[in-house]
């Protein structure tokens, strides 16, 4: 794979002699890829590494878990281990996925072990669409080599100073969005990340309290399994607390 992938680029690197080093070479080339076909071939292998690799790490399934309230659950750990109907990513405007090798996003991690697929699917998308995906919205894409069925991509608002009314709007808009386009596709569950913390700078303890609160207003209306994930132990305490204080 990493043959091809350098081939492809008309470039000549020298290929790291351990396996960890090779999985990081593989995973940067993946990373740095444009949308464009690529052959069955390589697909085939590709798809038997990348869930060998999930597999490596350890599949949760959603089922299996306890809810922490009705139709709620609260799951620590690498969203990309998760099989339930969809799981959401963090996105950017371009929806096409982080350039960054290895980068450390979890729209980075998505891509990576959802496959080379994954990006020229979003590009599809957002050539018919035409422009850059507005902050709020929400698409949605098979996984692909992912354990999940679809993966959804939305966009959060990137706070600057001082967070605003329209800044929580905005947040609540990508939870809303997000839910609809799990049941409009007849999805059964559905795994948020913590959309907008980190790199968008939305406070921790408020973006978790918009999502719960949009979340339980949503499931009084429809029916829909929701999983917060959390990788950070500060995050999966202040969503513990928020969900145990009903």
């Amino acid at each position: 794979m990493i043959d091809y992938l350098l081939a492809e680029r008309g470039e000549t690197a020298e290929i790291p002699k351990d396996e960890y080093n090779q999985k990081r070479f593989l995973r940067s080339l993946f990373n740095v890829r444009m949308p464009a076909p690529i052959d069955e071939g390589f697909l085939r292998v590709q798809d038997e590494y990348l869930q060998e690799e999930v597999a490596r790490k350890g599949i949760t399934d959603s089922a299996d878990l306890l809810p922490i309230q009705k139709g709620i659950y609260l799951w620590q750990g690498d969203i990309t281990t998760l099989k339930c109907g969809a799981i959401v990513n963090a996105a950017n405007s371009q929806m096409l996925g982080c350039f960054y090798p290895c980068h450390g996003c979890i729209d980075n991690a998505i891509h990576t072990y959802a496959g080379i697929q994954l990006r020229n699917a979003c590009y599809e998308i957002m050539k018919k669409q035409g422009h850059e995906e507005r902050t709020g919205q929400a698409k949605i894409t098979p996984a692909y080599n992912l354990p999940c069925k679809n993966v959804i991509h939305t966009v959060g608002p990137i706070v600057s100073g001082r967070l605003t009314d329209g800044d929580c709007e905005l947040l609540k808009s990508c939870y809303l969005s997000c839910l609809n386009e799990a049941v409009k596709n007849n999805l059964k569950s559905i795994a948020f990340c913590c959309i907008s913390t980190g790199e968008f700078h939305f406070p921790n303890d408020i973006a978790a309290q918009i999502a719960v609160n949009t979340v339980k207003e949503y499931q009084k209306e429809h029916k829909i399994e929701v999983i917060f994930n959390v990788f950070k132990d500060h995050d999966y305490q202040i969503y513990r607390e928020l969900l145990s204080a009903d």
